[in-house]
Parts: C-alpha cells; sequence; structure tokens
C-alpha cells in the first residue's frame, strides 16, 4: 500500500472524527460501502446510513447494503425517493443528474435533521471529477459534504483500501442509476427502467460482471468488458431472444467495450 493512500486514508478518519455524528447517503456499491466502514470504526454508533429505494436503482443494490448494515451492527434507514414524480426528471435533460441529487439530498437532509445530526455525506470519489456529473452541483448547494473527494481518494485506492479491510465490495463492478442508461432527451419511464434492470441481469446472471445496456428506443447497446466480449458470443443466441422479450428489437455490442458516461460522449462540455 503506497504511504500517499494511507496518508489519505488517515486524512479521512480525522475530518469524521470531528463531525462527530453523520449521516451517510448509501447505496451498497464501492465507495459508499468502503466511506461506511470507516465511519463506523471512527464514530461507532454515531453514524446513520440512508438508503434510498428507487426505479433507477435495481433491488440487488438495496439487498447489499441491508446485508451489509445488519452484518455491521449500523442503523439503516431506508425511504422511498420521488424523482419519477418530478416531470422535468422524467423529461431527461442534460442536468437530469442535478434534478435527481437534488431531490434525493433534500430528503436525506430532512431525515437527518429529524435525528439531530448535522452533518450529511455522499461516496463521491477524486475521480468522479473527471466526468459530466452535475449531481455534484446539487451536492455543493445543499450542503452536502464528499470527503473521499476532499481527501483525493480515487476509485483504485478505493477498491485497494476495501480489499486491504477485507471489504466484500472491493471488487464489486462499478454501478450508476438506471437512468444513466437512457439518452438525453428520451423520456424516463418505470417500464423503460424495468428492461433496462432485466436486460442488465440477464448478462450478469451469464457471469459477465461489468454490464451496461444503454436503451435507443428499440435498440440495446451492450457495453461490456471486452474481455467478456467471448463469453457474451457464446451465448448470443440466447441473449438475443431474452432481450428481444424484454421489447428490444435489435440488439448490438459496443466494440468499444464498456465505460463510464458513453451516453456524455455526444456533448459538447
Amino acid at each position: 500500500m503506497q504511504q500517499l493512500t494511507l496518508d489519505k486514508l488517515e486524512n479521512l478518519k480525522q475530518i469524521l472524527k470531528k463531525m462527530e455524528k453523520v449521516a451517510i447517503a448509501f447505496s451498497g456499491g464501492v465507495d459508499s460501502t468502503f466511506l461506511i466502514k470507516v465511519a463506523k470504526d471512527v464514530l461507532g454508533d454515531k453514524i446513520l446510513a440512508v438508503t434510498a429505494t428507487s426505479p433507477t436503482y435495481p433491488e440487488f443494490e438495496i439487498k447489499d447494503a441491508k446485508i451489509f448494515t445488519e452484518q455491521n451492527g449500523i442503523r439503516h434507514t431506508i425511504f422511498k425517493s420521488e424523482e419519477l414524480k418530478n416531470e422535468n426528471f422524467r423529461k431527461n435533460p442534460l442536468n437530469r443528474c442535478y434534478l435527481c441529487k437534488k431531490g434525493l439530498f433534500s430528503l436525506i437532509k430532512k431525515i437527518a435533521e429529524k435525528k439531530n445530526i448535522k452533518y450529511v455525506l455522499d461516496a463521491t470519489n477524486f475521480d468522479d471529477m473527471n466526468d459530466y456529473r452535475p449531481g455534484i452541483k446539487a451536492l455543493e448547494e445543499l450542503g452536502i459534504i464528499s470527503p473521499l473527494k476532499d481527501v483525493k481518494l480515487t476509485k483504485k485506492e478505493i477498491r485497494a483500501l476495501s480489499k486491504e479491510m477485507n471489504l466484500k465490495s472491493w471488487n464489486k463492478p462499478a454501478f450508476a442509476c438506471l437512468a444513466s442508461r437512457i439518452p438525453y432527451g428520451i423520456e424516463i419511464t418505470e417500464k423503460i427502467l424495468k428492461m433496462i434492470e432485466k436486460a442488465e441481469e440477464i448478462l450478469k446472471n451469464l457471469d459477465i460482471k461489468q454490464v451496461r445496456v444503454r436503451y435507443h428506443n428499440e435498440i440495446a447497446r451492450i457495453e461490456i468488458n471486452k474481455n467478456d466480449i467471448p463469453l457474451l458470443l457464446k451465448h448470443s443466441d440466447e441473449i438475443n431472444a431474452e432481450l428481444k422479450k424484454l421489447g428490444f428489437i435489435y440488439i448490438t455490442l459496443d466494440l468499444e467495450g464498456y465505460r463510464t458516461g458513453s451516453l456524455n460522449e455526444v456533448l459538447d462540455i
């Protein structure tokens, strides 16, 4: 483990220690699991994990969050988010992520205030600053603290530290909300989100771990790691049939492979 990474971890612990009591937005992913574990080690019972259920997130993420908090004795609040009730969010504009985060973290702040918790944290990491993420602006406006970003911890460092801490999440595939599979301007509906969730589940059940099924109306554009392409091709007939049952007409494979934020590649930013 590099000393610079260990120094960042120590800085994170010192930041948390000064807060004394925190609420943390907990998705069950790599970053938020790491942040929750460090906060638990530093603050003990003075932390609250807060998880939102939504059609934009699949059931397995909620399940993972529940299991982790139960196993580690962490107080856990689960609530239903309401982004699909927001007409502006459903229209899927360029600032979709801003609208979602603004609504979501406004609700988390209310939960924290009711429990007399001053500080609300999220698990944005330093690498997240390299992509188009308008949601970060919403966090800043609401006074949400992103300590992983503030101490400049990268995804690679978080995975390495998580492995050192024996967290099962250390090699968990990266995940983003299902709405991020839908190109800007195409209306976000619960039906489309379910199509995407089920399509990705079909691929994951074939042991293809890192998956994105991008929705382009009748076209499903599959992004996976390039070393998994032979496995996908081996099951291509099965995948084609199952995804067509979901409502897709054309099933395509993106030869560039999996990458975060591929739908942002068309943006002039």
